[in-house]
């Protein structure tokens, strides 16, 4: 596994990769019609690129395949993290994250936060973040359950 800054050439195959994921990971904990309201916010080309190069946004991949990436904002918030259905629980979340926290500390970030999905809560929780509150979020008329979580990063 490689891991990488982002390059506008992966914007398809991270789209393709956020879709996947949702309809074939998040599905086991959320419904039909919330996974389809998730995806369907903003899913143009443009708006991709705009967003994933405004960010510091990592991308893991393995034999030229794009299997995961997340992003990080300057103030700490972590927006998409996703990893690929095929690859789930074999650390690529983790080298994701890993080099997150690097890149936050380096900008002198203190704390790291994300609104976690269900789906997402465990991995985030084994990674010690704590949930500060459980929200409801609405999407194209679907209502969601997350969990805003963060965890203070330590200077040493």
């Amino acid at each position: 596994m490689n891991l990488r800054r982002y390059e506008v050439g992966d914007t398809a195959q991270i789209m393709q990769l956020f879709y996947d994921t949702i309809h074939e990971v998040n599905i086991r904990d959320y419904t039909k019609a919330q996974v389809d309201a998730w995806t369907s916010v903003n899913m143009d080309v443009e708006v991709w690129m705009n967003s994933l190069k405004s960010k510091f946004t990592y991308v893991a991949e393995a034999d030229g395949k794009i299997i995961g990436f997340g992003e990080l904002e300057a103030n700490g918030h972590i927006d998409r993290f996703y990893c690929h259905k095929d690859f789930q629980g074999q650390g690529v979340g983790t080298k994701i994250l890993e080099q997150i926290e690097l890149t936050a500390r380096d900008l002198d970030i203190e704390r790291l936060f994300v609104e976690a999905s269900i789906t997402a809560k465990p991995f985030f929780a084994r990674k010690s973040f704590m949930v500060v509150k459980e929200q409801e979020v609405e999407r194209s008329g679907q209502k969601f359950i997350n969990f805003v979580m963060e965890k203070v990063l330590s200077n040493g």
